[in-house]
């Protein structure tokens, strides 16, 4: 549990209180106090707390652990380190989902604006109705610009080159004219992402799909965390071009 930055003796005070009433608690406690660095893994009685203390200086706490457990004031001062670097990488990969979700919801909004660009059915509109609705896409646009949201990806140059090169080909989906045609490639596109998947066609023979070899060959050459985003964007753009198909 992460609780509120506080300062001074009402932040040591609010810890000694949450102790007694969670004694058995070994979740991380981050702070901002006079305190010493090591006060919370190594116990009580610090001598770096006492010389911050003297000094008047508010520093930041270390991720600090119950002290009130008994088992955990008998854990060597290494295992006390790891407990915590524990707790701290789970809560770090945790957020990193977070963040990846949350770059999937805007990936799936700019490609929503793309594809609303290139509809068929603003050639139907008049000069003035089409300059209103550019406007507005290309507010929309600045609007979601702002927010940026990177979870980066470790990828060699051929990673990617090849991460490129499988955009570009949705890309050319997105900004053809036939929605027919560009749902009939998607799906084959998807296909390819799924037969990179054994589970998923386990009882299937992979020779009977229809997939594009062109497009799989270039997804093999990505990195599994992108290989996933790229199947989740395709599902997205098979959703909405097959709407687009019962439209038209």
């Amino acid at each position: 549990m992460i609780s509120t930055p506080a300062f001074g003796a009402a932040s040591s005070s609010s810890s000694n209180q949450a102790a007694s009433h969670h004694a058995e608690s070994m979740e991380v406690d981050i702070q901002l106090v006079p305190g010493g660095l090591l006060a919370g893994v190594m116990g009580s009685g610090s001598g770096i707390a006492s010389g911050s203390a003297a000094t008047g200086i508010e520093c930041p706490r270390s991720p600090r652990v119950d002290e009130a457990s008994s088992s955990w004031l008998n854990k060597p001062p290494m295992e006390r380190f790891i407990d915590i670097l524990d707790q701290l990488d789970t809560k770090v990969e945790s957020l990193r989902k977070e963040a990846m979700v949350l770059r999937d919801k805007k990936d799936f909004l700019a490609m929503s604006v793309d594809l609303l660009k290139n509809n068929e059915y603003l050639t139907g509109l008049n000069d003035n109705e089409r300059d209103e609705i550019d406007c507005y896409v290309q507010r929309i646009s600045s609007r979601l610009g702002t927010v940026e949201l990177n979870v980066c990806t470790v990828r060699d140059q051929a990673q990617e080159d090849s991460l490129h090169h499988v955009n570009s080909l949705i890309d050319v989906i997105i900004a053809s004219a036939d929605p027919v045609i560009s749902r009939q490639k998607c799906q084959q596109y998807l296909n390819a992402c799924s037969t990179t998947d054994t589970s998923v066609y386990s009882d299937v023979d992979p020779n009977t799909i229809c997939t594009d070899k062109k497009f799989e060959s270039v997804l093999l050459g990505c990195t599994l965390d992108d290989q996933k985003t790229i199947k989740k964007r395709l599902q997205a753009l098979l959703v909405y071009l097959t709407q687009q198909t019962i439209v038209h």
